[in-house]
């Protein structure tokens, strides 16, 4: 498996989740769901544009902080692989559960915020293998 840099780690994660979780949006949009919902300002509706930013901002910051962290304290990394996934499953508690959304909708975002868990996952553990010094070995 080739190396990318930890730039290029972290780019492809989020330009990752975002493609998924379009894909699932369309999908979402195709089996009848509205994504309205009411705020209290009243009626709101997430579009391809929300989707597609809190896919990849939230995934973003916290890559590039592991990606610039964990070359100088490689807890980071364990941590980042446990509070990463949590607050990718957490927030559906959070933000998506709570609101009026219709059954596709729900189940939707729901299934966008589980798409982060594994690709967090492998783009932690590519960033700490990016980051960290090569093993040579003399024989």
């Amino acid at each position: 498996m080739s190396r990318h840099s930890p730039a290029a780690t972290v780019a492809l994660a989020g330009a990752t989740a975002v493609a998924v979780n379009l894909i699932l949006y369309g999908v979402g949009r195709a089996v009848g769901g509205t994504f309205r919902f009411t705020t209290s300002g009243g009626p709101a509706e997430v579009d391809a544009v929300t989707v597609a930013g809190f896919s990849a901002v939230p995934l973003l910051v916290g890559l590039t902080a592991v990606a610039l962290l964990a070359p100088r304290a490689a807890w980071v990394v364990r941590v980042a692989l446990v509070v990463g996934p949590l607050l990718a499953i957490g927030t559906i508690a959070l933000m998506t559960l709570p609101t009026d959304f219709d059954t596709a909708s729900k189940a939707t975002l729901a299934l966008c915020h589980l798409t982060l868990v594994p690709i967090t996952i492998a783009a932690v553990i590519a960033v700490d293998r990016a980051t960290r010094p090569s093993v040579t070995t003399v024989t």
